[in-house]
């Protein structure tokens, strides 16, 4: 299945750059180790062999269409459930526009923990990142063209209204139905061990911002904790100035998380950032009905806008 995605992949590359549709082609490549499958650009059509799509393939690409921002040549990019909603978060926040892309639906079938390898020679047998294993979305549900045997969520099954059902269409069924299961646990700790437990990993935190530079929703053109304007707070890694980052960005993409994950995959000293994202989300979705972001161009969060009907107290 993964050579066949491959073949598919380079043959509509080909095609894109070769009739000069596209000045760039983002997708993935294989590696210097069997377990690693970073991002890719391509721009010559005589490279696309380099691209490879398997297992490994774990990086949100939408992030990387900042950088083209201001390109005057359209860019193609290979999406999974979670990229495809990180490209309508960057759309609807006017960092891009639809005009600028080609995006490319892949099927996913969840990514390898490559952190859990042991057997290069049983790949197959490693297990599904958690963030994979609580995917509800690991279909494309935006996309120009597709790849494989997907197709993009369909009108009929989009949410039409911030009160509206989360549409079920592309359940991965593993995990979804725990999606808040941390969160309710953290809830039932006492007061005292959650302040514990956060102050803890404020001190682990070394303020790498490798958080915020891999979010689809972390896409301010200048993060006020790089602004010399304002000084909101020591740049120094100290646990107060920690805390306060974690809390503040965790705030900015409340409504707009999409939940690829990605922030916590990449922290390198392991803080469980997802649960606090979910707590937020767990908040907006009781007061002002179920949303997931980033799955109509449409439909904005539910912080962005003000309906008479919505709640005046929570």
């Amino acid at each position: 299945m993964n050579q066949q995605l491959t073949t598919e992949m380079r043959q509509i590359a080909k095609r894109l750059l070769s009739s000069h549709t596209v000045g760039t082609i983002i997708g993935w490549e294989k590696g210097s180790r069997w377990y690693l499958t970073p991002p890719a650009f391509i721009t010559d059509e005589n490279e696309i062999d380099r691209l490879y799509y398997d297992q490994f393939a774990v990086n949100n690409l939408a992030i990387y269409l900042l950088d083209f921002r201001h390109s005057d040549k359209k860019v193609a990019v290979f999406v999974k459930g979670c990229d495809s909603r990180g490209i309508i978060r960057l759309i609807q926040d006017h960092q891009l526009k639809k005009e600028q892309l080609m995006v490319i639906g892949i099927p996913c079938a969840g990514m390898f923990d490559k952190t859990k390898v042991i057997d290069p020679k049983h790949p197959h047998e490693l297990p599904l990142l958690n963030k994979c294993l609580e995917c509800r979305y690991p279909n494309p549900v935006y996309a120009d063209e597709v790849l494989g045997e997907v197709s993009v969520l369909p009108e009929s099954s989009r949410p039409t209204g911030i009160s509206a059902r989360v549409a079920t269409a592309h359940l991965v069924g593993t995990r979804s139905d725990q999606r808040f299961e941390r969160v309710e646990k953290l809830d039932l700790l006492p007061s005292e061990e959650k302040v514990t437990l956060w102050r803890a990993y404020a001190e682990k935190c070394l303020r790498c911002y490798a958080c915020r530079n891999i979010c689809p929703a972390c896409n301010c053109e200048e993060c006020i904790f790089d602004s010399h304007k304002k000084p909101w707070t020591t740049k120094a890694a100290l646990p107060f100035a920690n805390g306060f980052f974690a809390v503040t960005r965790a705030m900015h993409t409340a409504g707009r998380c999409t939940e690829c994950g990605e922030c916590e995959r990449v922290c390198p000293v392991g803080i469980p950032l997802m649960s606090l994202n979910q707590r937020l989300i767990k908040t907006i979705n009781n007061s002002f009905g179920s949303y997931d972001a980033g799955l109509d161009l449409e439909l904005p969060p539910p912080l962005s806008q003000f309906q008479l009907a919505e709640k005046t107290e929570v």
